[in-house]
Protein backbone atom coordinates (compact mmCIF):
# COMPACT_ATOMS: atom_id res chain seq x y z
CA UNK A 1 0.00 0.00 0.00
CA UNK A 2 1.21 3.44 -0.60
CA UNK A 3 0.12 4.37 2.95
CA UNK A 4 2.23 1.44 4.40
CA UNK A 5 5.49 3.78 4.96
CA UNK A 6 3.58 6.41 6.98
CA UNK A 7 1.63 3.75 8.71
CA UNK A 8 4.62 2.26 9.43
CA UNK A 9 5.64 5.17 12.21
CA UNK A 10 2.39 3.85 14.24
CA UNK A 11 2.40 0.52 14.28
CA UNK A 12 6.06 -1.07 13.45
CA UNK A 13 7.51 -1.97 10.80
CA UNK A 14 6.67 -5.93 10.26
CA UNK A 15 10.05 -8.08 10.20
CA UNK A 16 9.51 -10.93 7.73
CA UNK A 17 12.17 -13.49 6.14
CA UNK A 18 11.72 -16.05 3.62
CA UNK A 19 10.86 -19.49 3.98
CA UNK A 20 13.16 -22.45 3.52
CA UNK A 21 11.21 -24.15 1.04
CA UNK A 22 10.76 -25.36 -2.71
CA UNK A 23 14.77 -25.91 -3.39
CA UNK A 24 15.70 -24.68 0.22
CA UNK A 25 13.80 -27.41 2.20
CA UNK A 26 15.97 -28.52 5.17
CA UNK A 27 18.06 -31.56 4.86
CA UNK A 28 21.10 -32.52 6.60
CA UNK A 29 23.16 -33.84 3.75
CA UNK A 30 25.93 -31.58 4.79
CA UNK A 31 26.01 -32.93 8.52
CA UNK A 32 25.94 -36.44 6.72
CA UNK A 33 28.67 -35.60 4.19
CA UNK A 34 32.07 -37.44 5.25
CA UNK A 35 35.01 -34.83 6.30
CA UNK A 36 37.54 -35.20 3.65
CA UNK A 37 40.07 -33.25 5.96
CA UNK A 38 40.22 -31.55 8.67
CA UNK A 39 41.55 -27.68 8.66
CA UNK A 40 40.77 -24.68 11.14
CA UNK A 41 38.61 -22.17 9.40
CA UNK A 42 38.99 -23.33 5.72
CA UNK A 43 38.00 -20.53 3.43
CA UNK A 44 38.60 -20.28 0.15
CA UNK A 45 38.91 -23.41 -2.21
CA UNK A 46 40.29 -24.15 -5.42
CA UNK A 47 41.28 -26.74 -7.69
CA UNK A 48 44.63 -26.66 -9.80
CA UNK A 49 45.31 -29.78 -12.14
CA UNK A 50 44.98 -32.98 -9.44
CA UNK A 51 44.98 -30.50 -6.68
CA UNK A 52 42.53 -29.21 -4.00
CA UNK A 53 43.79 -26.00 -2.48
CA UNK A 54 42.22 -24.63 0.70
CA UNK A 55 43.24 -21.15 2.48
CA UNK A 56 43.09 -21.28 6.58
CA UNK A 57 44.36 -17.77 7.93
CA UNK A 58 47.33 -16.80 5.96
CA UNK A 59 48.31 -20.19 5.16
CA UNK A 60 47.79 -21.97 1.71
CA UNK A 61 47.26 -25.82 2.05
CA UNK A 62 47.07 -29.15 -0.56
CA UNK A 63 44.36 -31.57 0.66
CA UNK A 64 44.59 -34.86 -0.59
CA UNK A 65 42.24 -38.15 0.14
CA UNK A 66 43.58 -40.08 3.31
CA UNK A 67 46.33 -37.74 4.72
CA UNK A 68 47.12 -34.42 6.49
CA UNK A 69 46.52 -31.05 4.71
CA UNK A 70 50.05 -30.00 3.84
CA UNK A 71 51.18 -26.35 3.65
CA UNK A 72 51.76 -25.07 0.25
CA UNK A 73 52.76 -21.27 1.17
CA UNK A 74 52.20 -19.07 3.63
CA UNK A 75 51.71 -14.99 3.06
CA UNK A 76 51.74 -12.01 5.56
CA UNK A 77 48.26 -11.79 6.30
CA UNK A 78 45.28 -14.12 6.13
CA UNK A 79 44.25 -14.79 2.83
CA UNK A 80 40.50 -13.80 1.73
CA UNK A 81 40.16 -14.77 -2.02
CA UNK A 82 41.88 -16.59 -4.57
CA UNK A 83 42.09 -17.15 -8.33
CA UNK A 84 44.03 -19.27 -10.89
CA UNK A 85 44.37 -17.50 -13.98
CA UNK A 86 43.68 -18.97 -17.27
CA UNK A 87 47.87 -19.32 -17.72
CA UNK A 88 48.12 -21.00 -13.67
CA UNK A 89 49.39 -18.41 -12.02
CA UNK A 90 47.99 -18.37 -8.78
CA UNK A 91 45.76 -14.95 -7.98
CA UNK A 92 45.68 -14.06 -4.32
CA UNK A 93 43.69 -11.85 -2.23
CA UNK A 94 44.88 -10.77 1.26
CA UNK A 95 43.97 -9.38 4.26
CA UNK A 96 46.05 -6.42 3.94
CA UNK A 97 44.00 -5.46 0.79
CA UNK A 98 47.31 -6.81 -1.49
CA UNK A 99 46.81 -8.54 -4.34
CA UNK A 100 49.63 -11.56 -5.49
CA UNK A 101 49.73 -12.73 -8.99
CA UNK A 102 52.01 -15.84 -9.48
CA UNK A 103 54.09 -14.16 -6.26
CA UNK A 104 54.38 -10.57 -7.76
CA UNK A 105 52.29 -7.81 -6.00
CA UNK A 106 50.38 -6.07 -8.30
CA UNK A 107 49.51 -2.10 -8.10
CA UNK A 108 45.40 -1.52 -6.37
CA UNK A 109 43.47 1.57 -6.39
CA UNK A 110 43.48 3.23 -2.86
CA UNK A 111 40.27 2.20 -2.75
CA UNK A 112 40.52 -1.06 -2.71
CA UNK A 113 41.24 -2.61 0.82
CA UNK A 114 38.70 -5.37 1.12
CA UNK A 115 39.09 -8.33 -0.96
CA UNK A 116 36.85 -10.51 -1.12
CA UNK A 117 36.46 -12.63 -4.39
CA UNK A 118 38.49 -12.60 -7.73
CA UNK A 119 37.43 -14.65 -10.72
CA UNK A 120 39.22 -14.77 -14.35
CA UNK A 121 36.99 -14.40 -17.62
CA UNK A 122 36.95 -16.79 -20.07
CA UNK A 123 39.00 -13.71 -22.28
CA UNK A 124 41.43 -13.64 -19.05
CA UNK A 125 40.23 -10.70 -17.81
CA UNK A 126 40.37 -10.39 -13.96
CA UNK A 127 37.53 -9.49 -11.39
CA UNK A 128 37.58 -8.32 -7.95
CA UNK A 129 35.25 -8.06 -5.69
CA UNK A 130 36.24 -5.08 -3.09
CA UNK A 131 33.67 -5.87 0.17
CA UNK A 132 33.88 -2.28 1.60
CA UNK A 133 35.72 1.18 1.26
CA UNK A 134 35.61 1.17 5.68
CA UNK A 135 35.95 -2.65 6.56
CA UNK A 136 38.41 -5.05 6.00
CA UNK A 137 37.05 -8.75 5.14
CA UNK A 138 37.39 -10.15 8.98
CA UNK A 139 35.22 -7.25 10.01
CA UNK A 140 32.52 -8.19 8.09
CA UNK A 141 30.17 -8.34 10.78
CA UNK A 142 30.62 -5.01 11.67
CA UNK A 143 30.20 -3.85 8.11
CA UNK A 144 26.56 -5.36 8.50
CA UNK A 145 25.55 -3.57 11.40
CA UNK A 146 26.46 -0.71 10.63
CA UNK A 147 24.64 -1.12 6.76
CA UNK A 148 27.89 -0.42 4.83
CA UNK A 149 26.73 -0.23 1.27
CA UNK A 150 30.55 0.94 -0.11
CA UNK A 151 31.05 -2.35 -1.87
CA UNK A 152 32.65 -2.28 -5.63
CA UNK A 153 33.03 -4.08 -8.61
CA UNK A 154 36.93 -4.17 -10.37
CA UNK A 155 37.90 -5.31 -13.68
CA UNK A 156 41.64 -5.72 -15.28
CA UNK A 157 41.51 -6.56 -18.77
CA UNK A 158 43.57 -10.05 -19.78
CA UNK A 159 46.10 -7.20 -21.40
CA UNK A 160 47.50 -6.50 -18.02
CA UNK A 161 47.24 -2.50 -16.53
CA UNK A 162 45.30 -1.10 -14.02
CA UNK A 163 41.95 -2.16 -12.50
CA UNK A 164 39.34 0.13 -13.64
CA UNK A 165 35.52 0.52 -11.81
CA UNK A 166 32.62 -1.09 -12.84
CA UNK A 167 30.31 -0.17 -10.18
CA UNK A 168 29.95 0.74 -6.63
CA UNK A 169 27.33 1.57 -4.03
CA UNK A 170 27.09 -2.69 -3.61
CA UNK A 171 25.98 -3.92 -0.02
CA UNK A 172 29.16 -6.43 0.59
CA UNK A 173 30.05 -8.04 -2.90
CA UNK A 174 31.12 -11.38 -1.93
CA UNK A 175 30.97 -14.30 -4.15
CA UNK A 176 32.02 -13.67 -8.30
CA UNK A 177 30.82 -15.78 -11.66
CA UNK A 178 31.81 -14.22 -14.65
CA UNK A 179 29.26 -15.30 -17.71
CA UNK A 180 30.88 -14.63 -21.01
CA UNK A 181 31.27 -10.28 -20.58
CA UNK A 182 29.27 -10.12 -17.55
CA UNK A 183 29.65 -11.31 -14.36
CA UNK A 184 26.99 -12.88 -11.13
CA UNK A 185 27.77 -10.96 -7.82
CA UNK A 186 26.49 -11.90 -4.29
CA UNK A 187 25.55 -8.52 -2.85
CA UNK A 188 25.13 -10.51 0.92
CA UNK A 189 23.48 -7.51 2.84
CA UNK A 190 20.81 -6.92 0.21
CA UNK A 191 20.45 -10.82 0.19
CA UNK A 192 20.74 -11.47 -3.66
CA UNK A 193 22.90 -12.01 -7.46
CA UNK A 194 22.79 -9.19 -9.51
CA UNK A 195 24.39 -9.13 -12.80
CA UNK A 196 26.79 -6.68 -13.71
CA UNK A 197 26.95 -5.57 -17.49
CA UNK A 198 31.11 -5.29 -18.14
CA UNK A 199 30.98 -2.71 -20.47
CA UNK A 200 28.58 -0.40 -18.88
CA UNK A 201 28.08 -1.19 -15.20
CA UNK A 202 24.66 -1.47 -15.82
CA UNK A 203 23.02 -4.51 -13.28
CA UNK A 204 19.89 -5.88 -12.68
CA UNK A 205 18.71 -8.80 -10.12
CA UNK A 206 19.01 -12.24 -10.58
CA UNK A 207 18.14 -13.99 -7.51
CA UNK A 208 16.15 -11.90 -4.62
CA UNK A 209 14.93 -12.57 -1.33
CA UNK A 210 17.55 -15.11 -0.58
CA UNK A 211 16.96 -16.63 3.29
CA UNK A 212 20.64 -16.08 4.17
CA UNK A 213 23.59 -13.93 3.63
CA UNK A 214 25.59 -15.38 -0.34
CA UNK A 215 28.78 -15.78 -0.11
CA UNK A 216 31.11 -16.94 -3.03
CA UNK A 217 30.07 -18.38 -6.29
CA UNK A 218 31.53 -21.22 -8.00
CA UNK A 219 31.20 -23.07 -11.61
CA UNK A 220 29.35 -26.50 -12.15
CA UNK A 221 30.11 -28.59 -14.59
CA UNK A 222 27.06 -28.28 -16.45
CA UNK A 223 27.28 -24.31 -16.77
CA UNK A 224 25.31 -23.68 -13.71
CA UNK A 225 27.00 -22.67 -10.52
CA UNK A 226 27.16 -23.43 -6.69
CA UNK A 227 26.32 -20.42 -4.30
CA UNK A 228 27.30 -20.81 -0.80
CA UNK A 229 25.15 -18.74 1.83
CA UNK A 230 27.62 -18.51 5.15
CA UNK A 231 25.00 -17.28 7.91
CA UNK A 232 21.01 -17.41 7.72
CA UNK A 233 18.69 -14.68 8.72
CA UNK A 234 16.57 -14.31 11.10
CA UNK A 235 13.85 -12.21 12.91
CA UNK A 236 16.00 -10.88 15.61
CA UNK A 237 18.67 -9.77 13.80
CA UNK A 238 16.43 -8.08 11.34
CA UNK A 239 14.73 -6.57 13.97
CA UNK A 240 18.32 -5.15 15.33
CA UNK A 241 19.26 -3.98 11.89
CA UNK A 242 16.06 -1.49 12.32
CA UNK A 243 16.47 -0.39 15.46
CA UNK A 244 19.81 2.02 15.38
CA UNK A 245 20.08 3.60 18.89
CA UNK A 246 20.21 0.00 20.41
CA UNK A 247 22.64 -1.03 17.24
CA UNK A 248 24.78 1.97 17.92
CA UNK A 249 24.97 0.96 21.72
CA UNK A 250 25.36 -2.87 21.03
CA UNK A 251 28.55 -1.74 18.56
CA UNK A 252 30.14 0.14 21.05
CA UNK A 253 29.95 -1.40 24.36
CA UNK A 254 29.72 -5.11 23.54
CA UNK A 255 32.21 -7.47 22.15
CA UNK A 256 32.06 -8.60 18.36
CA UNK A 257 31.40 -12.30 18.92
CA UNK A 258 28.57 -11.34 21.32
CA UNK A 259 26.89 -8.96 18.80
CA UNK A 260 23.27 -9.84 17.82
CA UNK A 261 24.54 -10.28 14.72
CA UNK A 262 25.13 -13.62 11.94
CA UNK A 263 28.04 -16.18 13.14
CA UNK A 264 29.98 -18.63 11.02
CA UNK A 265 29.42 -20.90 14.43
CA UNK A 266 27.23 -20.88 17.31
CA UNK A 267 26.48 -22.43 20.94
CA UNK A 268 30.35 -22.05 21.59
CA UNK A 269 29.85 -19.81 24.97
CA UNK A 270 27.28 -18.86 27.27
CA UNK A 271 26.98 -15.31 26.22
CA UNK A 272 26.24 -15.64 23.11
CA UNK A 273 22.43 -14.56 22.34
CA UNK A 274 19.57 -16.87 21.55
CA UNK A 275 20.32 -19.50 23.66
CA UNK A 276 17.09 -20.56 25.93
CA UNK A 277 13.49 -21.12 25.00
CA UNK A 278 12.35 -21.74 21.95
CA UNK A 279 16.23 -22.92 20.67
CA UNK A 280 17.48 -24.96 23.60
CA UNK A 281 14.80 -27.64 25.59
CA UNK A 282 15.81 -29.73 28.15
CA UNK A 283 19.42 -29.77 26.73
CA UNK A 284 18.59 -30.55 22.79
CA UNK A 285 18.74 -27.65 20.36
CA UNK A 286 16.04 -27.59 18.24
CA UNK A 287 17.11 -28.29 14.50
CA UNK A 288 14.25 -26.03 13.34
CA UNK A 289 15.12 -23.39 15.36
CA UNK A 290 16.59 -19.52 14.29
CA UNK A 291 20.19 -20.03 14.39
CA UNK A 292 23.13 -17.10 14.25
CA UNK A 293 24.93 -19.67 12.01
CA UNK A 294 23.82 -22.72 9.34
CA UNK A 295 25.64 -23.70 6.71
CA UNK A 296 23.90 -23.87 2.90
CA UNK A 297 25.01 -24.78 0.02
CA UNK A 298 22.69 -24.01 -3.20
CA UNK A 299 22.72 -25.80 -6.49
CA UNK A 300 21.83 -23.42 -9.35
CA UNK A 301 20.87 -23.60 -13.15
CA UNK A 302 22.33 -22.25 -16.21
CA UNK A 303 19.68 -19.94 -15.45
CA UNK A 304 20.61 -19.16 -11.93
CA UNK A 305 17.77 -20.57 -10.45
CA UNK A 306 18.13 -22.98 -7.67
CA UNK A 307 17.34 -26.18 -8.28
CA UNK A 308 18.30 -27.81 -4.86
CA UNK A 309 20.33 -27.18 -1.35
CA UNK A 310 22.66 -28.91 1.11
CA UNK A 311 22.06 -28.00 4.38
CA UNK A 312 23.47 -28.09 7.93
CA UNK A 313 21.09 -27.13 10.40
CA UNK A 314 20.12 -24.86 13.37
CA UNK A 315 21.37 -28.28 15.44
CA UNK A 316 24.55 -29.17 13.13
CA UNK A 317 28.11 -28.24 13.24
CA UNK A 318 29.16 -27.81 9.39
CA UNK A 319 27.98 -24.15 9.04
CA UNK A 320 30.14 -21.58 7.73
CA UNK A 321 29.73 -22.36 4.51
CA UNK A 322 32.06 -19.50 2.11
CA UNK A 323 33.51 -21.96 -0.61
CA UNK A 324 32.97 -24.94 -2.48
CA UNK A 325 34.30 -26.22 -5.81
CA UNK A 326 33.39 -29.38 -7.99
CA UNK A 327 35.83 -31.67 -9.46
CA UNK A 328 35.11 -34.83 -11.45
CA UNK A 329 31.75 -35.02 -10.08
CA UNK A 330 32.81 -34.81 -6.44
CA UNK A 331 31.61 -31.10 -5.04
CA UNK A 332 34.44 -30.28 -1.92
CA UNK A 333 32.64 -27.97 0.75
CA UNK A 334 34.88 -25.64 3.35
CA UNK A 335 32.92 -25.06 6.47
CA UNK A 336 34.80 -22.33 8.51
CA UNK A 337 32.36 -23.01 11.63
CA UNK A 338 33.19 -26.83 11.27
CA UNK A 339 36.56 -26.37 10.84
CA UNK A 340 36.68 -29.01 8.02
CA UNK A 341 36.60 -29.86 4.37
CA UNK A 342 33.89 -31.71 3.04
CA UNK A 343 32.59 -34.08 -0.07
CA UNK A 344 29.92 -35.09 -1.69
CA UNK A 345 29.72 -37.14 -4.37
CA UNK A 346 27.36 -35.77 -6.69
CA UNK A 347 26.91 -38.71 -9.22
CA UNK A 348 25.76 -40.94 -6.63
CA UNK A 349 22.13 -39.14 -7.19
CA UNK A 350 19.34 -38.34 -4.87
CA UNK A 351 19.78 -34.57 -5.15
Amino acid sequence: MILDPVLDLFRGKAVTIPPLDGAFRPNTRLDDAPAFAELTEPDNLLVTGDRLLASSGNALYSIAAGSEPKIVETFPSAVTALALSPSGELTVGLESGKLLIGGREVSLPAEIRCITALAYADDGALWLANGSAEHAPSQWAADLMTKGASGSLWKRDAAGGDFRKVAGDIAFPYGLHPVGRDVLVSESWRHQLIRFDGATGSRSTVLAHLPGYPARLSPSADGGAWLTLFAPRNRLIEFVLQETHYRQDMLSQVPPAYWIAPALASSRSFLEPLQCGGIRTMGIHKPWSPSRSYGLVVRLDQKMLPQFSLHSRANGTRHGICSVAEKDSHLSIASRGGDCVLSIDLASGGF
